[in-house]
Parts: structure tokens; sequence; C-alpha cells
């Protein structure tokens, strides 16, 4: 076991913005990813870290005008049992679920999935799919930066070395409707081979407004722009559902991996892309 780094535990968010500011601090909440790597050895071992879990101004979820707001330490457990998240977003409830065991889940947080940046990360996509917005902040105040500019590139995030994450806004749009999908070695405690969520509003018979957004099958979670164009403002139909499989497995560009192969990521998310049209559909 590698010797262990030297912790500081604010009990404030301007204690905390002090330390990064003073000096890098690598941040530490659940500690469900950075602990383990730190343990197996596939990561640097930082020089200082910062434990974020006594912060109560990262906590707590809430409705703000037309916006669901969740705190950066909001737990899977928690998403799971809000009545909130439930109601408002739902698909984020579902990929809370498929994280880890119990014990996972009562310590990972919502930050901590958002800044690990892993195009692995089961909530991601969701986040993606329903435009959310990252509110970072530091000494020198918050910025939000748009879930689609979040993750640039493998495991990198725009995030300064003194910044943390604060919150994360969910729009309310009145008529979406957003579905989740994990694809993994089993249905619970499994890494995702392909993690996809889809969201859209239904007018006159036609979709509009619609999101594809997919995990594990690129770099960075990503958005499939290519089959959001043939879904928006058609119905799912099984010829459009044809189409739109046929497209996005074109479209994606995975890799081969420990989990999986790139033939069945693409084959796997053309498939449950299909199911979910058919199911939508009601064919």
């Amino acid at each position: 076991m590698p010797a262990e780094p030297p912790v500081a535990s604010p009990t404030s968010l301007g204690q905390a913005y002090a330390l990064l500011a003073a000096a890098p601090h690598r941040p530490i909440a659940g500690g469900t990813d950075v602990m383990v790597q730190i343990a197996a050895e596939t990561t640097p071992i930082p020089e200082r870290m910062l434990d974020l879990w006594r912060l109560d101004e990262l906590r707590g979820i809430r409705v703000e005008g037309d916006a669901l707001v969740l705190g950066a330490l909001t737990t899977y457990t928690e998403i799971r049992r809000s009545p909130l998240c439930v109601e408002h977003a739902l698909a984020l409830v579902e990929a809370a679920a498929t994280i880890g065991a119990v014990q996972i889940q009562n310590r990972g947080t919502l930050g901590g999935n958002i800044a690990n940046a892993s195009p692995a990360g089961d909530t991601l996509p969701v986040l993606l799919a329903m435009d959310a917005s990252i509110v970072a902040g530091s000494l020198r105040g918050e910025r939000t930066v748009a879930a689609a500019d979040f993750w640039p590139a493998y495991r990198r995030t725009p995030l300064r070395p003194d910044e943390l994450v604060l919150r994360v806004s969910l729009p309310l749009v009145a008529g979406r409707r957003v579905r989740y999908r994990k694809v993994g070695t089993r249905r619970a405690q499994a890494i995702s081979k392909v993690v996809m969520a889809l969201a859209w509003r239904e007018d006159g018979g036609v979709w509009r407004h619609v999101r594809l957004a997919l995990g594990s099958v690129a770099p960075t979670p990503i958005r499939a722009t290519e089959t959001e164009r043939v879904l928006e403002g058609a119905a799912p139909r099984e010829t459009v559902a044809d189409h739109a499989a046929a497209v996005l497995r074109g479209e994606l560009r995975p890799i081969d991996d420990v989990r999986s192969t790139a033939a069945y990521r693409k084959a796997a998310a053309a498939r449950v892309l299909h199911r979910l049209l058919r199911e939508e559909g009601g064919w």
C-alpha cells in the first residue's frame, strides 16, 4: 500500500477555496475512484488531498426557478431517494441505481462523477441529454459551464487548479422525456460497455429537441449529433428506428479495451437505440 498523502478537511467552502489557492490539492469527496486508483498505483500519489465531505454548502437537491439543482456532494443514494429527482430526472435516478453496490452509492457523488471525467461515467450521458449546466467556483468567483463543453478530452475538464464543482443545474423542460440504458457485464456493479440517454419532446406526433448522449464509446461522453438529426422531426416508426440505428453504428468510433470490443460497442449501441424507439413507438 503506498504512503498516504496529507489530507486537509475544511469545514466551510471558504476554507476549501483558501487551501486550493495556497497550494495544489487533489479534491476528494466519496473517494470511490481516487482511493482505488491510489491503492492500485494507477495514478500518481497527490502531494496533498482536500476532503470535501464536511462542506454542507455542496449538498442538497432543490428546485430553483425553472431548474433542478443538485449539490456536488449529492450521493447516488440521495438521488435515488429524492422525490424531486424521481419527478424531474428519473433517468438520473435510473443511472444512480446502476452504479456499484450500496456502499458505493452511499459514498459516491454526482460531483465526483463529473470531475473524474471518465468516458464510462454513468451519469454523464444523462447530464448531456438534459442540457445540464455545471457550476464551478473558487476564490475568484463562480462560473457556469455547459455539460456539452465540460469534457473536452479524455479525463480532462475545464476546471482550474483552484476550482471545485459546486452544483449541477438541470433545466425543467415541459413535456420532455428522457430514457436511460446501460449495457454491462451484469445488471449492476459493472463498469459500462455502453451507456445511453435519449431525450426529446413530442410535438404534433413527431420528436423535437432530440438529444442522444452516450458513454463508453469514445474518449469522452458524447452526443451522437448525426443520429439526432435522423430523429429530429420524425416519429418512432420502424423505418426511422432502422435508419437511426444504422447511422449510429456508423457514427461511433469506440475502441477495443479490457471490457469490450469496438465492434460489440457499436452493435450494442445500435440495438439499444432501436429497442428504445420500438418501445416508444409501441410496435
